[in-house]
């Protein structure tokens, strides 16, 4: 979660805590309607309200206001997508080495590339792979196209292997690596 993600959810945290309890608090005496106002000057914006007519409001306020309302849902909606998770995260980066002066980091796009290449190299004709990671080693999953002529069993067998082979070689931390056959090249 970043910074702003994070200051927009405490923002609208303390509204949604902060509002409620204010109102039971003037609902039962412990704080005056007064002081309230004295701080906020909710009063002039309920006034205000109150004396708002569908007729006040012209078309073009209204085609605003409705600009205005879809993209403060649409920002929220966003918002709401980046923080949920589906499935396992993909880690940017992973240290493979951190010993200091050797401090070594590879990246996921290159984890992905290396698999693709191991891939090909398998006699696979693409490899579109995905990653996921858990604590810091990486499950590899591609959906390859075989040949026309060639044996479906046996290139996922070897495509995996190699897959493994070339990572492990480079000493990227694999947890599994699955191979799905997608279908014929064409």
């Amino acid at each position: 979660m970043n910074a702003f993600n994070r200051l927009v959810m405490i923002v609208i945290a303390l509204l949604l805590i902060a509002v409620p309890v204010v109102i039971l608090l003037v609902c039962f005496g412990v704080l005056s309607a007064e002081m309230i106002d004295a701080y906020t000057n909710y009063r002039s914006a309920l006034e205000a309200l109150g004396n708002l007519s569908l007729s006040d409001i012209t078309p073009s306020v209204r085609v605003v206001i409705a600009i205005v309302g879809l993209l403060v849902a649409l920002i929220a909606l966003l918002l709401l997508l980046r923080e949920l998770t589906f499935g396992r995260r993909v880690a940017r980066s992973t240290v493979m080495e951190d010993t200091p002066g050797k401090e070594t980091v590879i990246t996921a796009s290159a984890v992905k590339a290396l698999a693709e290449g191991a891939a090909r190299e398998a006699g696979a004709e693409s490899l579109s792979a995905s990653l996921t990671s858990r604590d810091g080693s990486y499950l590899v999953s591609g959906n390859i196209r075989v040949p026309p002529s060639g044996n479906y069993t046996e290139l996922a067998t070897s495509t995996r292997e190699n897959i493994r082979r070339v990572l492990e070689e480079q000493g990227v931390p694999i947890e599994d690596v699955e191979v799905t056959v997608q279908g014929t090249a064409s």
